[in-house]
């Protein structure tokens, strides 16, 4: 299984909201230049790079500071948030980012979604699916987390089966940003109900322990936000999802609520 460190962007600043809400945001003075590096220097090969801005609004507010990341060209780049048009998804792919991530277009708009399929191929998009569990089933939310809640995870993924959909990433919205563990039984299921998909696992994140049991139950990869930004796990307990691992000068800053 391989770890996904997560970039959160919104005004600019590296960022992340407790269980998606904007209201309770905790801004990191680390530059996303900075965090980058750091990413880099422990080995990461892909960096998730989500513009909430883009995910709320429908427009990719930072554009020239995830086009900028891109053009170092240090790691490969799977970047989400605000993307419901052709136009976009070509700009972003014409740029160098190796993978698109589609959100709320997915539930909204799946017939575009399959013509991009089709189109761009299913090594460059990613599906995302943020749900809220309802009385024990995964709900999709869409437009940053504000609205839906009547598509299952499940229904929502089935139009896409037949055009060779791979890449589905799934956060669980009750865990993100908590610390308080991955939602285990709902990776269990998405693995066991669809096999072929290389699952990446979001929310809730917080030790190696999580990391070692998600690739246990089969998800090809892990994304990992908040954990990885203060440090809670050392290169030395990652080495094993990033095979590059090493020891770096810590570049730890303090965060500002």
């Amino acid at each position: 299984m391989l770890l996904i460190p997560a970039m959160d962007l919104r005004g600019g600043h590296c960022v992340r909201l407790f269980q998606g809400d904007f209201a309770a945001e905790t801004r990191y003075e680390l530059t996303p230049e900075q965090l980058l590096e750091r990413y880099r220097a422990w080995g990461a090969q892909w960096l998730h790079v989500v513009d909430l801005d883009g995910a709320r609004s429908g427009v990719l507010a930072n554009r020239a500071i995830v086009l900028g990341l891109a053009a170092r060209g240090l790691l490969r780049l799977q970047v989400g948030g605000g993307i419901r048009s052709t136009e976009v998804l070509e700009d972003l792919l014409d740029a160098g980012i190796e993978r698109v991530v589609i959100g709320s277009t997915a539930v909204e708009d799946p017939t575009s979604v399959i013509q991009w399929l089709g189109r761009f191929g299913a090594e460059r998009l990613c599906l995302a699916f943020d749900v809220h569990l309802v009385r024990g089933e995964p709900r999709v939310r869409t437009r940053g987390w504000q609205e839906g809640g009547a598509v299952s995870l499940w229904d929502a993924i089935e139009p896409f089966r037949a055009l060779g959909l791979r890449h589905v990433l799934c956060t669980d919205i009750d865990r993100d940003g908590t610390l308080t563990g991955p939602n285990l039984a709902l990776y269990r299921d998405a693995v066991r109900r669809f096999p072929e998909l290389a699952w990446q696992a979001s929310g809730g994140v917080r030790s190696a322990l999580d990391l070692h049991a998600l690739a246990t139950i089969g998800v090809a990869a892990a994304v990992s936000g908040k954990a990885l930004l203060e440090e809670r796990m050392t290169p030395e307990e990652l080495r094993p999802f990033l095979p590059n691992a090493s020891f770096p000068v810590s570049t730890s800053a303090p965060a500002e609520s």
